[in-house]
C-alpha cells in the first residue's frame, strides 16, 4: 500500500503486499521483498534489497553512500536479510570496491541509533542494541548479541554466541561464545545463558569452558594454550571453531580479565 505523500522511483522493485507509509523515499535499484513494512519518513537509496517481513522504523537511512574517502561512486550493495526488524534512525551505508556490499542477516533487530558502516558483515539473529556504532569491514557472527553505547573498530570479528557488555571499546576480536566486558574489553566468562536458550547441552558447555580455561586462565600466550587444547581436549566442533577462530584472527584477540589489565588499551 503506497501514500500519496511518499516518493518511489520507477525503477524500483517492490513486492505488491509491501506497506509504504507517508513521507518515504524509495530511490531507484532498489528491491523490497514482500510482507515487508516501510514507516514514515524512511530513505531507501540505490542499491538496498531488502528481504521479506522485515519493519523498517521511522527516521532509518538505508544504503547512503559509504562515509568512506575511498570510495569513488562505484555501484555497490546494502543487502538485508528476512524478518530484520530496522528501529528508529538507524543507518546502513552500503559497501565499497573492497567488498562491494554490506550485508545485515536475516532475523536480526538493529535497535535506535546503530550505525552500520560499508563492507559490515552481520550474520542471522544478531542483536545490535541502542546506539551500537559499527566501522567498516566488520564481521558478526550469527547470534551476537551486543550491548548499547558500544563503539566497534574497523576490521574486528566477533565469534558467533557472543555477548558483549553496553558501553563496551571493542579494539580486538571477540572469540565465539563468551561473554566480554570491561574495560579493555576482556574475557569474562561463557555465555551460558544464551547457549542454553540455543538448545546447546550441558555437557557441550562445559566443554566451551574447559577450552577457554586454556586460553585465559592459565597463564600461556595464545599460540601455546590452543597448541595444548588440539593436545589435551577432545575434538568437538565447538572446540575446533574456537581455535580456528582464534588462529585466523587478524587483529588478535581479547585477553583474560586481570587487575593488570584495568586502565591498559592494549
Amino acid at each position: 500500500m503506497n501514500q500519496p505523500f511518499s516518493y518511489i522511483h520507477p525503477q524500483a522493485k517492490i513486492a505488491k503486499n509491501v506497506v509504504i507509509e507517508p513521507f518515504v523515499t524509495i530511490a531507484a535499484n532498489v528491491e523490497i521483498g514482500e510482507g515487508t513494512i516501510i514507516e514514515s519518513n524512511v530513505t531507501i537509496m540505490e542499491g538496498a534489497r531488502i528481504g521479506k517481513n522485515c519493519r523498517i522504523f521511522p527516521g532509518a537511512v538505508i544504503s547512503a553512500i559509504p562515509q568512506d574517502l575511498k570510495y569513488e561512486g562505484e555501484e555497490t550493495l546494502t543487502i538485508i536479510g528476512d524478518n530484520t526488524t530496522i528501529r528508529e534512525c538507524v543507518t546502513i551505508n552500503r559497501g565499497t570496491n573492497a567488498l562491494g556490499k554490506t550485508v545485515v542477516g536475516s532475523n536480526c533487530l538493529l535497535m535506535a541509533y546503530v550505525h552500520v558502516a560499508h563492507d559490515c558483515i552481520v550474520g542471522d539473529n544478531v542483536i545490535l542494541a541502542n546506539n551500537v556504532n559499527l566501522a567498516g569491514h566488520i564481521e558478526i557472527e550469527d547470534w551476537v548479541v551486543v550491548g548499547g553505547m558500544t563503539a566497534v573498530h574497523q576490521f574486528v570479528k566477533l565469534g558467533k554466541h557472543a555477548f558483549i557488555s553496553g558501553g563496551s571499546l571493542i579494539r580486538k576480536d571477540v572469540p565465539p561464545f563468551v561473554k566480554a566486558a570491561r574495560e579493555p574489553l576482556s574475557y569474562v566468562g561463557i555465555n551460558s545463558v544464551g547457549l542454553r536458550r540455543r538448545g546447546f547441552t550441558t555437557e557441550q558447555i562445559n566443554n566451551i569452558q574447559d577450552v577457554y580455561r586454556y586460553l585465559f586462565v592459565r597463564s600461556t600466550n595464545t599460540s601455546k594454550a590452543l597448541a595444548a587444547i588440539e593436545r589435551d581436549l577432545v575434538a568437538t566442533p565447538e572446540r575446533d571453531e574456537i581455535v580456528d577462530f582464534c588462529r585466523n584472527s587478524v587483529r588478535g584477540i581479547i585477553k583474560g580479565y586481570s587487575r593488570r589489565n584495568e586502565g591498559s588499551i592494549d
